[in-house]
């Protein structure tokens, strides 16, 4: 093709032939910035360490300070993508300061030795720039000075184009990697060499009308990997040539015009040969994608209510482009999806209350906020025969924290439906086996030293329950060190007290309660005082409101009074900072706002790290799709510094350490400063997670364990009426999980990056637990229930201390 021509005409030619043989210039593809036409202070331009770009680099002096200063232009303002390509032949890190027109946007960026001198790599950032000129300037902020500079390459994201990450597609045959220098996003996916294999894009339009699709891919061979791409299942361009790129990591863009509908669309590249396809970096859209969410549902109302069964009806939704289905959730957890209002729910528990709220979405994935609760009973169930009563159960394989419990099958005129394993002295349930049919044995968690007789008790679709067997013989469980002790109550009358934060020097702490906005000062011997109210709080009528507390790891009450806050706001979930004296807040700044929220899944877990840095969990606002998008600060375990700024070292540059969270939820460090978390399923699974960082945990397409490339999976997984989890603590290196579905206080004993032992202790006897906080200088916990938020009985709560023996 020759490239004189215009490029109208060269469209006008794309668009009669359905494909382009050659990527077309992007309206903001990146551009080169060469180090030695940059302003550098105390530094020099050599050429003495091959493998540069350009005519040399910059070796800067070893100073602290030392500067190299690019002057870029963007043709808009917008989010750039900044990748530095640098050598460190040192075996030191060479930390640098990153300001974006005079406003450093990654303090003390690592900038880690390459090996050698000629051994050349990037690291990629993001951070906003106005149109036209800006100045990136990078400052050495150690003695070592800065690394070598190669050159900035530049990229301005604006609205006339979307992207979209390969490695959050969804991917047949391929994994994600990220061993090939020059990828944006986190990675790129590597093809596996057979026919067929594929990336597939969701895609959303704005608008219906021809787009162009730019592939950014790399293929290190000398020979052609062709492949077909298809829009909506239908082939736009067969065998596509995706020539060799002279390297793996040299990337190349290639373009084909296609036609989009409005809203949501796939877009497939399939090998077509058995070398599989090119290394795919992501794929660009042209023209604005479809963001606009549909407005809230209306008040949902039951109609035709039987025992398992109800009739929901709501006003609907409007949108832009259209709603494409609406998402029923019971309190946080997705119940069904419905076309259109009414739906008739099936399956349901009898004389059972349900409180009921409806989201609607578009083709594009784009969430509603939600609508009003219905609150909705079912009726009874009618009278028919309990399951019959199942065989006496037998116990073998006893170990300290579990046994093996095998019982007789019940039978059941409509089916059993479960079975429940009950402490034969208190029936508490122990473990609750479900199936079609259920399975007649279990591995039942078990507390440590502890004497039992257990029984079974099948339970059928109506909800009722057989008479307990036989109970089995006696046995006793072996001891095990870091149990939770009886628990004494500290302190009482609580409104759902979300979260437990010590002050520094282990006196007092600072509790806040989630509706009432409400911050109390507790000491040990249970003095409570309110010592203020967080400002600009907004409850959801949901799992939002005034939720995560940290103080400052160097409060001291006079020279540092900081204490942060995670809370709901009028635009979306915050982080905030407030002085706190030792007596009253005063005082309110916000650090980080652009966190959707929405009625549940708004996480809201702060903790400072051992590194000084503060960690922030982020639900994914009910949007699935924010938990794999690393623009999304959603769906997230964010990494901040105490203005709210990206910490310097995060995989990304950004403010995110790690994604593809449903709901995280507790945050605790080991012995060994590795970080662990909890977090909330949907339907099927909790996690406890060993969170490292850049790593992509895989929702929403794992939920628990899978076997899909790219996705890290949990350490251990529960069902959701077994947990249901919320805070967490590590003690001796266990962690203790509050649960509050599951009413019980998990024991989680950690063997270096893996579980070795998991049983439970209060099973029902607080109810609903959610705050678990270590206390300072002692083997003991403090946690609170918090039955009196919406799940709950109503009753008060109370915030109770355990010591771990």
């Amino acid at each position: 093709m020759n490239f004189s021509k215009s490029r109208a005409c060269v469209i006008a030619c794309l668009l009669a032939l359905g494909t382009a043989t050659t990527a077309l210039p992007a309206d903001a593809a990146p551009t080169r910035y060469e180090a030695e036409n940059a302003t550098i202070s105390q530094g020099v331009v050599e050429s003495n360490h091959a493998g540069y770009s350009g005519t040399g680099f910059v070796n800067g002096d070893n100073v602290a300070g030392s500067f190299t200063e690019w002057t870029i232009n963007a043709p808009a303002a917008g989010t750039a993508t900044l990748a530095f390509r640098y050598a460190n032949g040192t075996g030191a890190d060479r930390p640098s300061d990153i300001a974006v027109n005079g406003t450093t946007v990654a303090a003390a960026r690592s900038f880690p030795a390459t090996g050698a001198w000629t051994t050349w790599t990037t690291i990629t950032l993001t951070a906003q720039v106005n149109a036209g000129t800006n100045t990136i300037r990078a400052t050495a902020t150690g003695a070592g000075g800065n690394p070598n500079w190669d050159y900035l390459d530049a990229e301005v994201q604006s609205s006339n184009f979307t992207d979209y990450q390969a490695e959050s597609a969804t991917i047949s045959q391929g994994v994600v990697e990220s061993n090939h220098a020059g990828f944006t996003g986190s990675g790129f996916v590597n093809y596996d060499n057979v026919t067929g294999s594929s990336v597939e894009f969701a895609v959303s339009a704005a608008a219906a009308g021809t787009q162009s699709l730019t592939f950014r891919f790399a293929n290190g061979t000398t020979t052609d990997r062709p492949m077909t791409i298809a829009v909506n299942g239908t082939a736009v361009a067969t065998a596509r040539s995706f020539p060799g790129t002279g390297a793996w990591t040299t990337w190349q863009e290639i373009s084909v015009n296609a036609p989009l509908n409005a809203g949501g669309n796939t877009v497939r590249a399939t090998a077509t040969t058995d070398n599989g396809g090119p290394n795919l970096d992501r794929l660009r859209v042209t023209g604005p994608g479809d963001t606009e969410k549909p407005t809230s549902p209306g008040q949902p109302t039951c109609s035709d209510i039987t025992h398992n069964a109800l009739t929901l009806a709501w006003p609907p939704s409007t949108d832009n482009i259209g709603v494409a289905a609406y998402d029923i959730y019971y309190l946080g957890q997705q119940i069904a999806t419905a076309p259109a209002s009414p739906y008739r729910l099936t399956g349901l528990n009898p004389n059972f209350s349900y409180q009921l709220s409806v989201f609607a979405r578009d083709a594009s994935g784009n969430v509603s906020l939600s609508s009003p609760e219905a609150n909705c009973k079912t009726l009874p169930a009618p009278a028919d025969d309990p399951p019959s009563q199942p065989g006496q159960p037998t116990v073998s394989g006893v170990q300290s924290a579990s046994a093996t419990v095998t019982w007789g099958a019940s039978t059941d005129d409509n089916g059993v439906r479960a079975y429940l394993v009950r402490d034969n002295a208190t029936n508490a349930v122990l473990a609750t086996v479900t199936g079609t049919p259920p399975a007649t044995t279990a591995s039942v968690p078990l507390e440590c030293a502890h004497t039992y007789q257990v029984h079974v008790v099948a339970r059928d679709s109506a909800n009722q329950l057989s008479t307990p067997s036989a109970p089995s013989a006696s046995f006793t469980t072996g001891s095990c060190g870091t149990v939770p002790q009886t628990p004494a109550s500290v302190a009482g009358g609580w409104d759902v007290p979300w979260d437990i934060s010590w002050a520094p020097d282990g006196t007092y702490a600072l509790v806040t309660e989630r509706d009432t906005f409400k911050v109390f000062k507790i000491t040990p011997s249970g003095t409570k005082t309110q010592v203020g109210t967080v400002p600009n709080v907004q409850t959801t009528d949901g799992e939002g409101g005034l939720m995560g507390l940290d103080f400052s790891p160097t409060w001291n009450g006079t020279t540092d009074q900081e204490v942060f806050f995670m809370h709901t706001a009028s635009e979306g979930n915050r982080v905030v900072k407030m002085n706190f004296n030792g007596t009253a807040l005063s005082g309110y700044a916000t650090i980080l706002q652009g966190i959707d929220k929405n009625r549940y899944h708004n996480g809201g877990r702060i903790r400072f790290g051992p590194d000084g840095y503060l960690y922030v969990t982020t639900g994914d606002a009910q949007q699935s799709s924010n938990a794999p998008d690393l623009d999304s600060l959603n769906g997230k375990i964010l990494r901040i510094t105490k203005t709210g700024a990206a910490a310097p070292g995060n995989p990304f540059g950004t403010r995110v350490y790690s994604y593809g969270h449903r709901n995280p939820q507790g945050l605790a460090w080991d012995s060994a400063g590795r970080l662990w978390e909890s977090e909330l399923g949907n339907s099927s699974r909790d996690e406890l997670n060993l969170i490292q960082p850049g790593k992509n945990y895989g929702w929403p397409t794992c939920e628990g364990t899978c076997s899909t490339s790219g996705m890290t999976n949990p350490k251990y997984t529960w069902s959701v009426s077994e947990a249901s989890p919320s805070g967490i603590a590590i003690v001796n290196n266990t962690v203790f999980m509050a649960a509050l579905r599951g009413q019980r206080l998990w024991r989680i004993v950690l063997n270096g990056e893996n579980v070795s032992t998991v049983n439970s202790y209060f099973n029902g006897t607080y109810g609903r637990l959610r705050a678990v906080e270590k206390v300072p200088g002692a083997n003991a916990i403090w946690f609170g229930s918090t039955n009196s938020d919406n799940n709950g009985d109503g009753s008060a709560d109370t915030i109770r201390r355990s010591n771990i023996q």
